[in-house]
Formats: structure tokens, sequence, C-alpha cells
């Protein structure tokens, strides 16, 4: 794995069953990002099983099961290298926190890939994940028409399948001039790494080329200073050390920082990266850095570091863009449940909803509607419960996601559109 290559979070999107799962297994497996032994190790277990050959497919049924179990995975298992890029994985598919993953600070998703089986086209989840990508702001979509084995490679069921996609994708406003339809079996390999003979009819990209062809994701360093804290810590000899991924802008030593909603700030003293000491990090940099005259108890988890003349906003209300996707009953005003924004967890009422939004156009249907629930999308308007550093997704997109969650699951996911900033 190379350090030189330019780095890119891919999500891998659509229904549970259409083979996600699958198609990143064989993507590991394909780009040699499954240790050897682990192959063989899975090998045998599935020929003792009676299922040989399904190796690829049976190492990924082991790390999803092994993430349900809550087991932690060496991340190499989400890594991998192709010519042009280095690609990690945004989160386990299917897993149930996949969505908040994709959401929250660094593992924001820069491009995706949508599976839809062709033997079943687009189905709700298919629709709902569209509809986030495109709320969450994804650039291009690469769009594997799955299980054509299922269908005996037949390019009509394809081509089908390719109009409901396109469908929807014209539905939510999704540029589908950029957007790239191959047909596959990740199952069987099919156009994943190399072409396929069962689809003589196909002369586009493979998948392998169209991940390659994607486009390079500028590093936001030109924008403000944004480094939400993950941790802070008290090291002899030191002080504190507040510790955090620089998601926009660049940090320097000598600089003068504010940490909001703390509201505190000072000089950074020493900036360390990778246990050594660096002068300057930028976006994607994890760091720990010293700044003069902040204790242990000044700051904490969740406060954001900025330029001192350009501090991060702290909202008293904020007006945000939501889309729910799983709740039991129905949402309206007065609700509470707990924001996830970059690493900040707030709890925070939905003061007033104002807007119904039609998530096939994104116009208004209904002005304050009285609620919401499943698959509806809404502006609404929102008070923290105590204070919270968050920005316009139009600004600073890196610091304008969030997930809601409650019940143990995430159930709506949204973007800020206006920060109503405290007195």
């Amino acid at each position: 794995m190379s350090e030189d290559k330019p780095h890119q979070n891919l999500a891998i999107i659509g229904h549970v069953d259409h083979g996600k799962s699958t198609l990143v297994g064989r993507l590991l497996y394909e780009t040699g990002s499954v240790p050897e032994h682990v192959i063989e190790q899975h090998k045998e277990e599935a020929e003792e099983k009676g299922k040989g050959g399904f190796e690829f497919a049976y190492v990924m049924d082991n790390l999803a099961e092994e993430r349900e179990r809550g087991v932690t995975i060496d991340i190499a298992h989400q890594e991998f290298d192709t010519d042009e890029y280095f690609f990690t994985i945004v989160d386990c598919p299917g897993h149930r926190d996949f969505v908040k993953n994709m959401i929250t600070g660094a593992s924001q998703a820069d491009n995706a890939v949508l599976v839809v089986a062709a033997d079943d086209g687009v189905q709700p989840q298919t629709q709902e994940h569209v509809f986030l990508a495109r709320t969450l702001g994804i650039g291009e979509m690469i769009v594997a028409i799955n299980k054509m084995d299922l269908v005996d490679y037949e390019e009509g069921r394809y081509q089908e399948a390719v109009e409901e996609v396109t469908d929807l994708l014209n539905q939510v406003r999704f540029d589908t001039e950029n957007a790239k339809f191959i047909p596959v079996s990740a199952f069987e390999g099919d156009n994943i790494a190399s072409e396929s003979e069962n689809t003589d009819w196909y002369d586009g990209e493979i998948l392998l080329e169209a991940l390659n062809a994607l486009p390079e994701p500028e590093p936001p360093t030109d924008a403000p200073l944004r480094l939400p804290i993950q941790d802070v810590y008290t090291i002899s000899g030191i002080g504190t050390v507040p510790v955090g991924r620089v998601e926009t802008g660049m940090l320097n030593t000598g600089d003068n920082v504010s940490f909001q909603p703390s509201d505190v700030g000072g000089e950074v003293k020493t900036i360390e990266m990778h246990h050594e000491e660096v002068p300057q990090a930028g976006p994607g940099d994890n760091v720990g850095f010293n700044v003069r005259g902040i204790g242990q108890d000044d700051i904490r988890r969740g406060d954001v570091c900025g330029p001192a003349e350009d501090p991060p906003s702290v909202a008293e209300t904020f007006q945000a863009r939501i889309v729910v996707m799983q709740h039991p009953s129905v949402i309206t005003a007065g609700y509470t449940p707990v924001f996830h924004a970059h690493t900040a967890q707030v709890a925070c009422t939905i003061e007033s909803i104002d807007q119904k939004i039609d998530p096939a156009t994104g116009e208004a249907e209904e002005e304050n509607p009285d609620f919401i629930q499943n698959g509806d999308a809404a502006v609404v308007t929102i008070r923290p419960q105590k204070p919270l550093s968050i920005e316009s997704a139009s600004e600073i997109p890196e610091l304008g996601s969030f997930a809601i969650r409650d019940m143990g699951q995430t159930i709506a996911a949204g973007q800020v559109m206006k920060v109503n900033e405290r007195e």
C-alpha cells in the first residue's frame, strides 16, 4: 500500500441483498488486499461446508459477522489500491452504523459505487441510499448492475436496470451525464478486474477502470482551519494535548487558535504527527498539539479548533435539510434525539418542521407539516440542548453534515443550511 497515491473515501451503497459485501470482497480479493493466509483459511472452511470457490464472498461474510459481534477488524480489510488511488471503503456495507460513519467527519465519502441487482432492480433502500448520497454531496456515482450471472448475462435485463436507475438518479437531480453503468457479477468476477466474455455486448469500462477514472478530490486547504477534537490528554513535560483530525485549512505552530464552543484560545506551541514534531498540518492529518495557556479542563471532545480571527460557529439554532430513514412512528416538533456531528454528540430538539420536501425533486411539498416519517425529507429548525459548533454545508461541507440517532440506530441524516450563531 503506497502512501504517495491520492486517497479516496469510497461509499458502497445500495440494497442490502444486492451483493455489496460480495462486491467489496471481490475488490479486495482482486487488488490483493486480503492477505493470502486469510483466503486460504476461508477456502478450507468453505470447502468443509461444501462451498468451494466461494472464498472471497466467505471472507466478506466473516468480516460482516465479526463486525456485528462488535469485534473490531483490522482496517486493512477495508482498504485497497488501484493504479491511480488508494481507496478506503467507508465502513462495511450493510453495517448498522454505516450511515452514521458515512456522514460524520473523517469518513465522509468522496464518491460512491451504487450496487443494483440485475434480477431485482431498484428497491426502496436503493432509493434511500441514492437520496442520501445526493443530500450528502457525493461527487460521482458508479453504478454496478450486479448479479448478471443470475440473468444469464442478458443485455436486455441490464438495459432495463440502467433505465430504472437513470430515472431514479434524474429524480434526485443526480448528474446522470457522468454516471457510469457497468454490468458485473461480483460472485463470478465479471467486469470487475478484467473484461468478461459473458458480456460481449458491453464495451464500456470495467469496475477497476471506472474507479481509476474518478476525479481526484481537492483537499480543502484554502478553507479556514477546522479541527474537531477527539480527545484531550495530559502529557508530562508538554501539558495539555488535544488530539483530532484536521478537516479543513492548515494548522501552523505560532497560530492563534480558538476552541468552540468552550470559547478558549491561545497560541499553538507544538504540533505532533506520528510521534514527530512538525511545523504544519493539513486536511486529513491526525495531530496532537499543545496550545499555550490551555488546561485539560478548558476543552473537551466535540470542541472545534479554528483561527482566533475566524472562530468556528456555535449554533443557538440551525436550519437543516434532513432525510428520515428509520423511525418506528412519526417525528414531530419537540422531538429531542442525539445529533452526531464531527466528534460532537449533543441532544438537540427539533423546534419546528418548516417544510416537507419531495425527495424526488427537492421542491417544497408542504409548509409547516404536523409530522414527518420514514422516507420523508424535510427542512427543520434545530436547537442544541448544549452548545454545539457546526457549520453551514455550503461554506464548510466537512462540518456541515450530521446523523440523528435514537434507540440505538441512525434514524435520519442531514445537512446544515444555515447557522444562527449564539450571541
